[in-house]
């Protein structure tokens, strides 16, 4: 058979377009084709190959169908989570961000590029799963929330210290971000406190779309948060916006609400730098219990969930601005 232009018509009729190239490669009935997967999802692939290849092969003169799959390299989207210090509940907004995003029906995927202390895999009740190679590349693993991830805390024995100086560090942030995402286009980076090598690397190497920043009220972690501003707004990385997180305890018993931090200092702060507040979550036990137990708020239906479903709107406004521009 030489003529191939109706087995490409078939081709192209069982992949909806996207294969070319079709051409034998012997006289035997062998026959190559190539096949785009660009954006399709990593487990509707197979199931594509296997469609092309059962169709091709039910043709008259063909024996053996080779297929390559190719896909180009698409730019994600990538949200920063920073903060100027540790402790003020930065991996637990990322965690319950990238969730609420889902939900909104953002295609989204999380990292914990926070390398030397890694929570998310608690978060994100996915602790003691592997994450598999595919090829040289990393494949993510899928939590319970339909949000997947990669964290170093995957990767590591538990328990174990993460002693990697920065270049060692800045690979594994690489092998994190570099992955193979599917038809994910939005990743949530929950980057370690600071303005140190991993930070660096993010900016220099990833460049994100954009920052949030978490703080408490309390004037010492807002100098540190303005730290972490003004590293990426001189690596002209965009300030999606600012939370005030912890702000705010109400009390189990009577319910009298007290602020052990302050209160309204990020949105004052916000307000003073001319930066969007996206929200304040309060310090709630319920959020820490869900937290520790590996159901992000945002994941249900409880009132500890909404401050984060409002922020992830605010979140998701701003996606929706920038790809209007």
């Amino acid at each position: 058979m030489t003529d191939t232009a109706p087995l490409a018509s078939i081709a192209g009729d069982l992949t909806e377009g996207r294969s070319s190239g079709l051409r034998f490669l012997d006289d035997k009935g062998t026959l190559a084709i190539v096949l785009d997967v660009t954006g399709l999802a990593i487990d509707a692939r197979k199931p594509l190959e296997d469609k092309l290849r059962a169709g091709l092969l039910e043709q008259a003169g063909v024996t053996e169908v080779r297929i390559a799959m190719t896909a180009e390299k698409k730019a994600m989207t990538i949200i920063a989570v920073g903060s100027g210090k540790g402790g003020v509940g930065k991996s637990t907004l990322a965690a319950n961000l990238a969730v609420a995003l889902r939900r909104l029906g953002v295609k989204v995927g999380l990292v914990d590029a926070d390398i030397y202390g890694p929570s998310q895999p608690r978060l994100m009740d996915s602790e003691n799963v592997k994450p598999e190679a595919r090829g040289s590349k990393l494949a993510p693993v899928q939590s319970a929330y339909d949000v997947p991830m990669l964290s170093t805390g995957q990767i590591a024995q538990p328990g174990q210290a993460i002693a990697w100086r920065g270049p060692m560090a800045g690979r594994a942030l690489e092998q994190l971000v570099d992955a193979s995402w599917g038809d994910i286009d939005t990743l949530v980076v929950d980057l370690p406190p600071g303005t140190g090598d991993v930070q660096l690397t993010m900016i220099q190497k990833h460049k994100p779309a954009g920052a949030v920043i978490v703080s408490t009220p309390q004037d010492l972690a807002l100098m540190d948060a303005t730290r972490a501003i003004s590293l990426f707004e001189q690596a002209e990385v965009p300030i999606i916006g600012l939370v005030e997180n912890m702000a705010g305890y109400a009390c189990p018993h009577c319910g009298e609400v007290s602020d052990p931090f302050g209160s309204g200092g990020a949105e004052a702060a916000a307000g003073k730098m001319g930066l969007d507040f996206l929200g304040r979550v309060p310090l709630s036990m319920g959020i820490r219990l869900a937290s520790d137990g590996g159901v992000p708020p945002a994941a249900g239906t409880d009132p500890a969930g909404e401050p984060f479903h409002a922020i992830a709107a605010k979140v998701a406004e701003w996606l929706d601005a920038r790809k209007d521009k």
